[in-house]
């Protein structure tokens, strides 16, 4: 793996330095997305790795664009090799249980006395702060309490999605979306600051519709009940004779229109009226006997590129080869891993796909050199920084 210098990778982060403390789930999701973006991002890993590992980290699509940097966080060697990281660079984030980095000499104080400037970022589940900020949790836990999991799924029990709505949505990208303001505050007057990114806040700002659905009696709050959440049959998923699926979206009157005309030119002309709503369960009984009729492939065909706000409900795994997908490079296959492309995309500093995933350690001795920390050398014989095989994950070289 070659270490390109921060002014080489392409994008509109280009020349953005980010330290990245590593851990699991929504911080290195962050940090893929700071480096999709051409940020020059260098990876801080126990010599262990992580405590949870989905994959391999060399198949692990999140590892993509950044240096794996092992270091030896126990040892106060260790820990002012990090602190001189982080007066080279612009951003931190970790992701860390509060108090944590303050316990290691790598909390907001330490870093910011020694980088007035820099952006401490931060992404936990509950906060920084709470009743709840010092216990463990999950994705599934923290969309419970703020009120994004209760709406979800029919009326018989909640349905999770996976960990879309949490780590991702309400936590990735809040803490990118922080840590960005706050380096354009930064840069503007040299003052750093800390952003407290928490999952449970920002799948809060996510329900920013449903709160105004529920607070002006659009929608009482109950699930099944929202015509976004599976109340209204035109706004559906139905089944297909092949035991496939096909969703239907079509809530404004002129797309419905365009359904009901395609399916009455098909043969199916006798849908009960939408606009009655005691007429609803008989609209959804049809539209079930309707969609069976016929494949998914079928339906496909007939809805594609019109303004019903039909489509099919399609696997990810043939997501990748889906015509639209690969006509816009949805989906891309890099050093023989497929992977989503960078998003989003810029007409005038386009985002690539620079270096695949590392094994933890891989990188160490050239990505510190790059970095333009002095005693490399010396650091890997003492233990302080770790450089391991690149072929053999978790074997000292």
């Amino acid at each position: 793996m070659t270490i390109s210098s921060s002014s080489a990778r392409p994008g509109p982060l280009a020349g953005v330095r980010v330290v990245e403390l590593a851990g699991i789930g929504p911080g290195p999701f962050a940090a893929m997305l700071l480096a999709d973006l051409g940020a020059d991002v260098i990876r801080v890993d126990r010599p262990q790795g992580p405590g949870l590992a989905l994959a391999p980290a060399e198949r692990d699509v999140m590892g993509r664009g950044r240096p794996s940097v092992a270091i030896d966080l126990k040892s106060e060697r260790g820990i002012e090799l990090v602190l001189e990281l982080v007066e080279k660079a612009d951003v931190l984030i970790e992701g860390y249980r509060p108090g944590v980095t303050e316990r290691l000499g790598l909390g907001p104080d330490v870093c910011l006395e020694r980088n007035p400037g820099l952006v401490y970022g931060r992404m936990t589940g509950w906060g920084q702060d709470g009743p709840l900020a010092h216990s463990a949790g999950h994705d599934i836990n923290y969309i419970s309490v703020a009120g994004g999991l209760d709406p979800l799924g029919p009326a018989s029990a909640p349905a999770f999605p996976l960990n879309l709505l949490g780590d991702f949505g309400g936590g990735s990208m809040y803490l990118v979306t922080g840590v960005l303001a706050a380096l354009t505050h930064s840069r503007a007057t040299g003052e750093g600051q800390v952003v407290d990114a928490a999952i449970t806040d920002g799948v809060a700002h996510l329900l920013a519709m449903a709160v105004t659905m529920q607070q002006n009696h659009v929608w009482d709050g109950r699930r099944g009940t929202n015509m976004l959440g599976g109340a209204v049959p035109f706004y559906d998923v139905y089944e297909t004779s092949d035991g496939r699926w096909m969703s239907v979206g079509g809530l404004e009157p002129q797309f419905w229109a365009a359904t009901e005309k395609l399916l009455a030119d098909a043969g199916f002309g006798d849908l009960p009226d939408r606009n009655d709503p005691s007429r609803w369960d008989a609209l959804r009984s049809r539209l079930r006997e309707v969609f069976a009729s016929r494949t998914q492939a079928e339906w496909s065909e007939l809805f594609e590129g019109t303004d019903a706000c039909v489509a099919p409900v399609v696997p990810l795994t043939e997501a990748y080869e889906h015509p639209h997908n690969v006509a816009r490079g949805t989906y891309v296959e890099h050093h023989g891993i497929v992977q989503p492309a960078p998003a989003p995309r810029f007409s005038a500093t386009p985002a690539e796909l620079t270096t695949p995933p590392s094994r933890t350690g891989a990188d160490t001795r050239e990505a510190l050199t790059a970095w333009g920390v002095d005693d490399v050398d010396g650091l890997l014989g003492d233990g302080t920084a770790v450089q391991t095989d690149p072929d053999e994950n978790g074997t000292p070289s």
